[in-house]
């Protein structure tokens, strides 16, 4: 007669495998693990952003034109300044992320700008400042942005590589879709700082006259850069579809909304606001501002509001 046997020593209980070795460490968003070389990058160009970019700002606030090259007006460096620090906020929120796919859409804008400004800046090498001649601030301040842009040019490309090295992992749960109401908005957007900012590099005569003030060769490219970064900025936010995958992007574009509108106010006699060039500008800057807001105020209200679902909590 056989013994009756309990229930729960024949039933059986699920086994755990341990992750294989070298296999990376989940995230709640899925995709790549952001790389520490990327989170270096990301941090020093901050600081360097928000030094450089305040110098410039405020200065040519001043009417005093900093530039690394001759520029008609002071605006024009003004904004690049303006422009560096506004965004210095989302670099510095970089090293919160785990995954690579929710810093993406500010790193490659990033890329673009340091590889782009280096380009913009060897290709009119006779207008920099130590070519010319000037006063030894400015000479020697455009050797260093060439020099500096030119490291962390190569810098970023090569953590770009890196990055994409790390093995991939499958999607996981969306955080906070973006509105169906938002994405022709944002697709207008992001298509108008993308198609300008493609003008002003390709054809810098030409497109520089839709720029309500007066810009030189360097300025119209180097603000072209600019504008092609916002504009993949925007459009890679469309394209992920996910806010929490944005929240560093979200910090940068309301800081560099700010920071140009700042800019603007200041050299506001300089600009021709009665061209088509100068209310297209407002509405373009108005739309990041607007954008950045409005999706930090949905995050707010989504499932992934706190510390969110992609960064690292406080220990």
């Amino acid at each position: 007669m056989t013994e009756p046997t309990d229930a729960s020593t024949t039933a059986q209980e699920p086994v755990v495998r341990p992750p294989a070795a070298g296999t990376p460490p989940a995230t709640p968003t899925g995709g790549r693990e952001l790389a520490v070389s990327t989170v270096m990058l990301a941090s020093t160009v901050g600081v360097v952003s928000a030094r450089t970019g305040a110098l410039l700002a405020v200065v040519n606030l001043t009417g005093h034109t900093v530039s690394a090259w001759q520029s008609p007006e002071s605006l024009s460096p003004g904004l690049i300044g303006a422009a560096m620090l506004g965004v210095a906020p989302g670099l510095f929120a970089v090293g919160r992320a785990r995954a690579w796919e929710e810093v993406r859409t500010l790193v490659l804008p990033l890329v673009v700008v340091l590889v782009g400004l280096f380009a913009v800046s060897v290709r009119n090498g006779d207008e920099l400042q130590a070519v010319r001649g000037g006063p030894l601030f400015l000479v020697l301040f455009g050797l260093g942005w060439v020099v500096v842009l030119g490291l962390l040019g190569l810098s970023a490309l090569a953590c770009l590589l890196r990055q994409y090295l790390k093995p991939a992992r499958p999607r996981g749960e969306r955080g906070v879709p973006l509105p169906g109401w938002s994405k022709p908005v944002l697709a207008v957007l992001g298509s108008a700082w993308f198609g300008i900012g493609a003008g002003l590099l390709a054809r810098p005569g030409f497109w520089a006259e839709f720029v309500p003030w007066t810009v030189g060769r360097a300025d119209a490219q180097a603000l072209g850069v600019w504008a092609l970064a916002l504009g993949i900025g925007v459009l890679g936010s469309l394209a992920e579809d996910d806010l929490d995958r944005t929240r560093p992007a979200l910090l940068a574009l309301p800081g560099v909304a700010l920071a140009v509108t700042v800019e603007l106010a200041a050299h506001a006699t300089r600009v021709r606001w009665g061209s088509g060039g100068g209310p297209a500008l407002l509405s373009m800057v108005g739309g990041l501002l607007v954008a950045g807001v409005t999706g930090r105020w949905l995050l707010t209200r989504g499932p992934g509001r706190g510390t969110g679902a992609g960064e690292r909590s406080p220990s």
